[in-house]
């Protein structure tokens, strides 16, 4: 199973590492998760370059893809030839977004009818959009799932695994991320907000 990361120039160190770190936790053949970038590199908002792993014409033959989110996601949503390069169907894939990755989703139609969440910043972009947008971390309906608050990054990886390797793969991923002296009260929150997303 490959999971792409889009992580574009600009990007949400915290979104999108975070998520690849939780991700990575599965260790079975054939789990393959990617930083897919639209360039050889990127460089975060905070200044950390990271290699791309995957191209982004490759997030079309992934089994899920996350949207990460950065401070240049207008910049991106107004790329008409970017756009264009992302292919997701949530037929046959996992699609998740965090936070201004949202934006992105609802610019490419993937979430009409569907109420979604993202960041403070992000929240008017979406709605002028014609997305509602929740207050809440997490909400998935079929296979879209939305994230808002940089820390609700590792619920969204969450709910990938969830959704792929069942709550129990969820749950040990989780685990093995979370605060000492709290993971058990972090774990059982996280499926809190996972497990009814499943159904």
């Amino acid at each position: 199973m490959h999971i792409a990361i889009l992580t574009f120039e600009g990007f949400n160190e915290l979104d999108s590492l975070i998520a690849l770190g939780v991700l990575n936790r599965v260790k079975r053949p054939g789990w393959r998760v990617t930083l897919c970038c639209p360039a050889p590199s990127v460089t975060s908002m905070n200044g950390v370059t990271v290699m791309a792993q995957s191209r982004l014409d490759q997030a079309a033959t992934a089994d899920a893809v996350i949207v990460g989110s950065g401070i240049r996601t207008r910049e991106v949503v107004a790329d008409a030839a970017l756009m264009q390069q992302l292919r997701l169907d949530p037929a046959r894939q996992l699609i998740g977004a965090q936070c201004s990755g949202t934006l992105i989703l609802a610019k490419l139609g993937l979430l009409a009818g569907v109420p979604a969440c993202t960041d403070l910043i992000t929240k008017p972009w979406v709605q002028e959009a014609g997305v509602e947008v929740l207050n809440q971390p997490l909400f998935a309906r079929g296979r879209i799932a939305t994230a808002g608050g940089c820390l609700a990054s590792a619920y969204l990886a969450g709910w990938v695994i969830a959704h792929s390797e069942g709550l129990e793969a969820a749950r040990s991923a989780l685990h093995y991320v979370a605060p000492v002296g709290e993971k058990d009260d972090y774990v059982e929150r996280a499926l809190a907000h996972i497990a009814p997303l499943l159904a």
